[in-house]
């Protein structure tokens, strides 16, 4: 039987499974269909932060972060930090947007939403993650592609094993143009740290702002199966931060 996602059971099962892997939570906002929730690991290694669900219509990075998190997945020594349910009225619906009808991946800038306001000010508020990676997916797109944004040292190593991990539920998007940029390479968008629209900042962009160095948005294509969408994400999870680290990014 093909994976489905209910928002009922989810932010319950994710809170046990974070809780038992030593996570501990803190509320940014409330909303009509439940907290937004960020959970935290502090250690004394590098930072690494992955969020998902900023788009409702997109329950494979939520449940992929779940995953990951009932799986061991978090080691010791990286001081981790995960949102995985950024849009919580969104999730809920089914929807791209929030209740209110505002695409949250748009509204770093302008913090119409209580929601991205209180995300934006607690970021704000703790150091900048060495590593971000979000997860995402994409209605018009048939295979896996992933932006790259890096205001550091030029390794494309890096992307590379993503795209490779995720080779065996998805090939690489190919084409001349990906979602409306040309791409460096097949499934591979190297952006800069600016945004496509002046005022329409993306959480990406937004840390990147703050100092980020390095993030991988990831993105698996929505017609897929579920199950395989969640597994994609989780493939392209360990291969972002086990290079990462491994090439002291930090």
């Amino acid at each position: 039987m093909s994976r489905t996602f209910h928002w009922s059971d989810f932010l319950p099962t994710f809170r046990h499974a974070a809780e038992v892997a030593g996570f501990s939570p803190a509320v940014l906002a409330e909303t009509e269909s439940g907290p937004l929730v960020v959970w935290e690991r502090p250690a004394s290694g590098p930072r690494i932060y992955l969020s998902a669900g900023i788009h409702g219509d997109e329950p494979a990075g939520p449940l992929a972060l779940l995953d990951l998190m009932s799986a061991g997945f978090f080691v010791p020594g990286v001081d981790w930090v995960v949102c995985p349910a950024l849009n919580p009225t969104g999730l809920a619906a089914g929807r791209r947007e929030t209740a209110g009808g505002i695409d949250m991946n748009r509204d770093y800038w302008r913090r119409r939403t209580p929601e991205v306001a209180a995300h934006a000010a607690w970021l704000e508020s703790k150091p900048a993650p060495d590593l971000f990676v979000s997860l995402h997916e994409d209605w018009e797109t048939q295979d896996f592609y992933l932006y790259e944004i890096n205001l550091g040292e030029d390794d494309p190593r890096r992307s590379h094993e993503i795209i490779e991990a995720v080779n065996p539920w998805f090939p690489p998007e190919a084409g001349p143009v990906i979602d409306g940029h040309i791409p460096r390479g097949p499934g591979w968008i190297y952006h800069a740290a600016e945004a496509d629209v002046p005022q329409g900042w993306p959480e990406a962009i937004f840390l990147s702002k703050l100092g980020c160095p390095l993030s991988f948005t990831l993105e698996t294509p929505s017609h897929a199966a579920l199950d395989s969408r969640a597994a994609a994400h989780r493939a392209a999870c360990h291969a972002a931060c086990q290079s990462g680290l491994r090439r002291d990014m930090c």
